[in-house]
């Protein structure tokens, strides 16, 4: 009777592991190009939201409050036309201020050599930026040596 018991034992507790391991598959075993780490302001709600933003569009955010986020903008190079409410890292790029969810994933599929991309200021419209209505604007690529250049219009 044990001996018949242990086999189906083990096949029971492998099939509930694998069902867990598929169930928190992307929680537990999220890749370094999917996780976004993100220094903004404690009291910003402009800032939260776009965290949010993210997530809904698969990411796995990681906040980090700030009372100066000035610090991190010169220590990843972001030029300082560039400078927003809140400075990400994913992978190899820093992401500033509301850029689009679907712009990062542009990114990081293509791989492009540059250093990151920036929304400039808070526009009205954008990720995270709520209101009546939108203001224009655009996401700019930056690379480590000051070369920029608009990558999309909204």
């Amino acid at each position: 009777m044990l001996a018949t018991y242990l086999p189906t034992h083990k096949k029971l507790v492998s099939g509930i592991l694998g069902s867990l391991m598929l169930l928190s598959g992307p929680a537990v075993f999220a890749n370094s190009l999917n996780v976004v780490k993100v220094y903004k302001s404690p009291i910003c709600g402009c800032c939260s939201k776009w965290v949010t933003h993210m997530e809904n569009n698969g990411f796995h955010v990681r906040a980090f409050n700030r009372s100066d986020v000035s610090q991190i903008k010169k220590e990843q190079g972001v030029p300082q036309q560039f400078w927003s409410c809140h400075t990400a890292q994913i992978g190899k790029y820093t992401i500033e201020g509301h850029v689009p969810a679907a712009d990062i994933k542009k990114l990081l599929a293509e791989n492009r050599p540059v250093a990151g991309l920036a929304v400039p200021g808070m526009p009205i419209g954008s990720p995270g930026m709520p209101g009546l209505f939108k203001h224009k604007y655009q996401v700019y690529e930056y690379t480590d040596n000051g070369q920029t250049k608009a990558v999309a219009q909204y």
